[in-house]
């Protein structure tokens, strides 16, 4: 099983197997982690209200050992008013037996009024990832694992200029350090991409975007688009490049509890590019079944839609949802190159758990099929 996949399950694992104990209750009589679960999936104090989730994790994968960790989840509306969009805050931190480490946090934050929308992650982590090469006609098999200690800070700050309507700077900063490049098992002559010695890039741009999204985490009807561009300033370093992103999101709901959803992402590189800033296909989110970074090159297009059900119009529980989707994408080096052939493919379907009833949040187990294999993924909120 594929590096991410192994990691994600975990995570959220531990958190599930509580909520499923917290449908018995001798058990939350007894053992004080369900009745702390307990108290928020069941919660019935007023929706404003803020809430927090913390949850330790256990995980096993060939290039970390045993590792061991802590999840978070904070959710709230600006000044408790629920006409303000859902602000959630996302953390996670691991150590493993190979002294590996990272930690991880992830925000969407809105203001009162919505009158600023704060979007950003960073990530201060060392394990290793697995490197396939470049373009579409790269191996299956891992080249090279990758060890590195990575920081990557980004960060958009937008003012709304009318409704919907947001417009500001973004930053990016990404370090790579300490590299070293250990050939796969079935390379005998590694050929290292460019910046495989390590680099500190440092960008700036705008951001342009029309969000009408309530709650990020679980949008039933709305419209996203972002276009942003990123420079790497070259006198702040290694390489001086150029980044475009194209990003569309629509969510329909074709009835109560069902929603209809699709994205289409463009994401162009020019310039000197590093290899670990090139455009990566696969992950949690887009083109799911892939692990991220299994197809790397300057340029992305991808697109994917899916069904959601939730819950689902069974009527025997109103917390189990489901939720089907397919996407294709493919990576270039050249426009004039991009040809129809080397689209992937990616389709699976998973389940929901309705983990906060009144802020409509949802936990995903999702089963993803490529021509390639089968990924497995569990986290809190929908893919997009």
């Amino acid at each position: 099983m594929q590096k991410n996949l192994l990691r994600s399950w975990p995570r959220t694992a531990s958190l599930v197997l509580l909520c499923f104990l917290c449908l018995c209750p001798r058990a939350e009589a007894q053992i004080w982690p369900v009745r702390y679960i307990n108290s928020l999936i069941n919660d019935t104090s007023d929706v404003a209200r803020s809430q927090f989730l913390l949850y330790p994790t256990v995980a096993f994968a060939p290039e970390t050992s045993w590792e061991f960790g802590f999840s978070s989840l904070y959710v709230y509306y600006a000044r408790e008013d629920t006409t303000n969009r859902l602000s959630e805050v996302n953390g996670f931190t691991f150590v493993t037996l190979e002294r590996q480490w990272g930690i991880w946090f992830d925000h969407a934050l809105y203001t009162h009024e919505n009158k600023w929308f704060i979007l950003g992650r960073l990530r201060f982590q060392n394990f290793p990832l697995r490197y396939f090469g470049i373009g579409m006609d790269s191996p299956p098999q891992y080249q090279a694992l990758v060890d590195a200690q990575q920081i990557l800070i980004k960060e958009r700050v937008l003012r709304k200029l009318g409704k919907n309507i947001f417009f500001g700077p973004e930053f990016d900063f990404q370090r790579f350090s300490s590299v070293q490049f250990i050939p796969g098992p079935a390379v005998d002559i590694l050929d290292t991409p460019l910046g495989s010695e390590g680099s500190s890039n440092l960008a700036a741009g705008i951001g342009l975007l029309y969000d009408s999204r309530h709650n990020v985490l679980n949008v039933r009807e709305a419209f996203f688009w972002e276009l942003a561009t990123l420079h790497y300033l070259p006198v702040l370093s290694d390489f001086s490049f150029t980044s475009l992103i194209s990003d569309t999101r629509i969510y329909r709901s074709i009835s109560r509890n069902t929603v209809i959803a699709g994205q289409v992402l463009g994401h162009f590189n020019f310039g000197e590019v590093p290899f670990n800033q090139l455009s990566l296909m696969g992950g949690e989110s887009l083109m799911r079944g892939y692990y991220l970074g299994r197809f790397r090159d300057r340029h992305q297009v991808a697109s994917q839609a899916e069904i959601r059900f939730l819950p689902l119009p069974l009527g025997f529980s109103k917390r189990i949802g489901a939720a089907a989707f397919a996407g294709v994408a493919t990576v270039f080096d050249d426009f004039g190159r991009a040809e129809a052939r080397d689209l992937v493919w990616s389709a699976g379907g998973g389940l929901r758990f309705l983990l906060f009833p009144k802020k409509d949040i949802y936990t995903r187990f999702d089963v993803a099929f490529t021509a390639e294999g089968t990924g497995y993924y569990l986290f809190i909120g929908e893919a997009f």
